[in-house]
């Protein structure tokens, strides 16, 4: 069965929003992915933008709350707008493409689904409602 877990946009401050969630949740970091570790092609990072965070996850409990920071490039992140992302992680491939089909449908698609640089199966969209979703899994 998939595993749903919260993704949030931020406009560069996500490390500093996700030390304090840290300070709340207890725990530790499972993994930060700065801009400089791992540059994306088609996403141009300015040099002030290296050390942002590209990805960065927080075990809490049995879900893992997950972050980046969008770099100046894409825009400014709307505060007052969707900021976030619903995250699923899917137990296969299979299972990925049936979800990303399904809830993909009428919507827009900003990440085909496919293999993603940091190695998982990856896609990230808008379905037709305006809710926007990332569907993974490891390629492990």
């Amino acid at each position: 069965m998939a595993q749903i877990n919260p993704h949030i946009n931020f406009n560069g401050n996500a490390e500093e929003a996700f030390n304090f969630y840290k300070s709340v949740f207890g725990g530790e970091f499972a993994m930060i992915v700065r801009f400089k570790d791992m540059q994306s092609p088609g996403v141009p990072i300015a040099g002030h933008e290296a050390d942002k965070i590209m990805h960065i996850a927080l075990p809490v409990g049995s879900n893992v709350l997950m972050a980046n920071d969008v770099p100046e490039s894409m825009g400014r992140v709307n505060e007052n707008e969707n900021r976030s992302k619903i995250y699923i992680r899917a137990e296969s491939r299979q299972e990925a493409d049936k979800l990303f089909t399904g809830l993909s449908a009428g919507g827009t698609v900003e990440v085909p689904i496919g293999d993603s640089p940091w190695g998982s199966y990856f896609a990230m969209f808008r379905d037709k409602y305006g809710i926007e979703w990332m569907v993974d899994c490891d390629l492990v």
